[in-house]
């Protein structure tokens, strides 16, 4: 049965170097080094300094260019590391979609390190003084009119309930603690919170573990993967408190972000539902155990 993350096109290294000695002749010879794929891109280090993405479907191909234009707008009003689009490729005959380049950014996946509870309340205070500076960041009359809106219904709960709990049913077994039908009557819970209503704001839009970059000391270096970014629910993003943070963290998080509404709360929480189920499922099916585990913790930081 395809997958929703199933690839369109195999990007293999050697697709790779070869659109970027075509269009970056400086770059040459470009050794790139596989770094990961996710559902929209694959994504290598090349030469050891830069990160280049490559979208693996169709459908990513306006979420690469929408990174590639405001990410160099949002950047400098944000608190923490992102990536900046340095190198623009455009499609030609060797390869079909726009990519891009980053110079790399220090740290390592939150999903690919071990940790402790105490390790992950150390970065509410700073997840919450990023999401702050984000969602505050003012969208002028073109933002509004030209940047994405959230055409996926992220935010829209009802709409996605019937979805998540054929996930879940597929995901889980009924069992004590974490079963199915658990999961699957709290979401229907949160789905009845009412919708934000207030403006929309820039929102990451698939703020996970996997999305976010830390150093040794475990200190949040960096956030990447801007894919999703467009104007819409703050709640999409502060869904982190939830599929990260063990809870006696949250608070320190909402300390940090400001007044978060408990409608808007209830809505993070059934996003974090969503990765949970969604990244427990992809991990399973793809033999990657990082997103498996991190799917596991996202669906029991949502029971608790």
């Amino acid at each position: 049965m395809r997958q929703p993350w199933d690839p369109e096109i195999q990007v293999t290294p050697e697709i790779a170097a070869a659109a970027i000695e075509r269009q970056f002749p400086a770059l040459r010879p470009a050794r790139p080094e596989p770094l990961g794929s996710g559902w929209d891109n694959a994504a290598f280090l090349v030469n050891g300094r830069y990160v280049f993405r490559f979208p693996r479907r169709h459908i990513a191909v306006p979420l690469i260019r929408a990174e590639m234009r405001y990410l160099p707008l949002l950047a400098p009003r944000l608190p923490v590391a992102v990536p900046m689009p340095r190198f623009a490729g455009a499609p030609d005959s060797g390869f079909p979609y726009p990519f891009a380049g980053y110079e790399r950014l220090l740290g390592t996946p939150a999903c690919r390190l071990t940790w402790t509870a105490e390790a992950r309340a150390g970065l509410a205070w700073p997840l919450g003084r990023f999401l702050a500076a984000l969602h505050a960041i003012p969208v002028d009359s073109r933002s509004a009119a030209e940047a994405p809106g959230d055409t996926l219904r992220r935010a829209d709960m009802r709409a996605r309930l019937p979805l998540l709990r054929q996930r879940l049913a597929r995901a889980l077994p009924p069992q004590p603690g974490l079963g199915s039908e658990e999961l699957a009557e709290l979401a229907g819970r949160l789905a009845e919170a009412p919708p934000h209503t207030s403006g929309p704001c820039w929102v990451h839009g698939d703020l996970y573990a996997c999305h976010l970059l830390v150093e040794e000391a475990g200190r949040l270096s960096g956030v990447i993967d801007w894919g999703d970014l467009h104007l819409g629910d703050p709640a999409v993003d502060l869904s982190i408190a939830f599929s990260f943070l063990p809870p006696a963290a949250r608070p320190a998080l909402r300390e940090a972000y400001g007044p978060v509404p408990e409608a808007a709360w209830d809505r993070a929480r059934f996003r974090a539902l969503h990765y949970g189920v969604v990244l427990l499922l992809y991990g399973r099916e793809t033999g990657d155990e990082a997103f498996r585990a991190a799917g596991e913790h996202a669906l029991r930081g949502a029971m608790e």
